[in-house]
């Protein structure tokens, strides 16, 4: 019994060695990795001071004579670039000033607040104290995905800095969380995934970012440099990683609290929503959050799937013109 014991114990001293060897050499390649990402994929360099900390933001299109300041808010996964590229750029040729911020903890964005920043709550009022020390006055939200729901939130809790809403497949009303398997509930726990995310969390990501790009286009063809305008790459770094964990295992709970106030929105607010959309199907969210939300108009777009900021941004940009023509005092 004492050999069988002594053999046990050697067994488990080697495979936790091996573990420990090969979560150290995860580690390395972690840093390796995220030191190329921020070499060739540079985050935003504007930033703008905040509660605890700093906001990093994007900006194009005039200054002086605008026809609105447009705010973009990005979804999971993504930085201040995403949307930037895609709509941002277009909607500056049209006329409009753009802001494109980085959300807490990603792209060049401090977090602030580490968990406690995951909610759309929390990041509303971050993202609205950088509108007002920016001094940009009531402004367009236009919001994409989970950022649905944090555009939502500004607009909730300061309806006087949001004159009107663009929501673009937008992640708003309540679902059930998920059952998870063992190892993914155990993997949530804040130890865990923090340790993941500084180890094997990043070069996994590495590994499945190139089909996952092109896999939330679908059932479009995805965009051929899209990794490249929207720097998804940044994602590939172990602050940004945890942050985006923090965020969607969040999300459920968050809209639960904040979806029974939509009814009470008095905000002028376009949904704009793939009808192929297989990442934030349009029957489940869209369609019910237009019925919530009393000033909302819902254009569901032929054969488009989650990404019509890249797809269908000249449709955006009319959309956008035709809720400015419903702001009061412009028509």
């Amino acid at each position: 019994m004492s050999d069988l014991l002594r053999f046990a114990a050697g067994f488990l001293a080697v495979a936790a060695g091996l573990i420990a060897l090969a979560l150290g050499a995860a580690a390395a390649a972690t840093l390796v990795i995220a030191a190329r990402v921020e070499a060739r994929y540079p985050p935003a360099q504007s930033r703008v001071a905040v509660t605890d900390g700093h906001l990093a933001y994007l900006e194009d299109g005039p200054r002086e004579g605008a026809r609105a300041t447009v705010v973009l808010l990005h979804g999971a996964s993504a930085n201040a670039y995403d949307p930037f590229a895609g709509v941002g750029r277009r909607l500056a040729a049209a006329g409009f000033r753009v802001v494109s911020f980085d959300r807490p903890g990603y792209g060049g964005s401090d977090r602030l607040a580490g968990a406690e920043a995951a909610t759309p709550a929390f990041q509303a009022r971050a993202i609205s104290e950088a509108i007002d020390r920016l001094g940009l006055g009531p402004v367009i939200l236009m919001g994409h995905s989970w950022s649905g729901a944090l555009a939502l939130r500004m607009a909730l809790d300061r309806p006087e800095q949001a004159a009107g809403l663009v929501l673009l497949a937008p992640v708003a009303m309540p679902f059930p969380p998920t059952a998870l398997p063992w190892w993914a509930g155990l993997a949530l726990q804040p130890p865990v995934t923090w340790l993941l995310t500084r180890t094997i969390a990043v070069p996994l990501g590495m590994v499945y970012l190139p089909g996952v790009a092109k896999g939330v286009f679908r059932p479009e063809p995805p965009v051929e440099d899209y990794v490249a305008r929207s720097r998804a790459p940044l994602i590939l770094r172990p602050g940004p990683a945890l942050a985006n964990i923090q965020d969607l295992a969040g999300l459920p709970a968050a809209l639960a609290e904040q979806a029974p106030r939509y009814r009470d929105l008095r905000v002028p607010t376009v949904i704009v929503s793939g009808e192929g959309d297989p990442v934030v199907v349009t029957e489940k969210q869209a369609e019910p959050l237009s019925r919530a939300l009393p000033e909302a108009r819902l254009v569901t777009l032929p054969g488009a799937g989650h990404m019509i900021t890249y797809t269908a941004p000249d449709a955006i940009v009319r959309e956008t013109e035709s809720l400015l023509a419903r702001l009061p005092g412009r028509s």
